[in-house]
């Protein structure tokens, strides 16, 4: 095994590890949306929505 395959792997590495927080931190700033959008469809679904329906 030699140093360049070895720095390749460290990059390759890196750059997982990099794109994963980069995608787990978009997702927790989503998350307070996403939780509003599903407490809404299930109160739709349940009936009690305040909504404008007929």
């Amino acid at each position: 095994m030699s140093w360049d395959s070895v720095l390749l792997a460290v990059l390759a590495v890196s750059g997982c590890v990099t794109l994963l927080l980069t995608q787990v931190d978009d997702l927790l700033a989503r998350l307070p949306r996403l939780i509003r959008a599903w407490r809404n469809v299930r109160r739709e679904l349940r009936g009690d929505g305040s909504g404008d329906g007929p």
